[in-house]
């Protein structure tokens, strides 16, 4: 169950990423909100997690889902670059958790 809540808690790491871009320096009131609601649950999942998955492990798949989701809606959602090496980078990151995973 850690693992789902982990997994779970990295993809609302992109969200309130993605929000807080979309807020505009909080000026904007529901990105701001889907931002700090985001936040908490995506905290109070990892720190649940952490319960039951070493630190080290826990964190590292924790950002790491975060910084692929992100970097994958900035591609696909918001015209951000979709180089080659870029996404050759996506892979060694996910290659990098999925090690994590397995040799945990």
């Amino acid at each position: 169950m850690a693992w789902i809540v982990l997994v779970l808690s990295g993809l609302l790491e992109t969200a309130w990423a993605i929000a807080l871009d979309r807020s505009a320096g909080f000026s904007r009131p529901l990105p701001s909100a889907v931002f700090a609601v985001s936040l908490v649950l995506s905290m109070a999942g990892l720190a649940y997690a952490l319960r039951e998955i070493p630190v080290g492990t826990g964190y590292a798949v924790w950002v790491g889902i975060g910084a692929v989701g992100t970097a994958l809606v900035g591609m696909v959602a918001l015209g951000e670059p979709a180089s080659l090496p870029r996404i050759v980078c996506l892979l060694l990151v996910v290659a990098g958790v999925v090690g994590l995973k397995l040799f945990h």
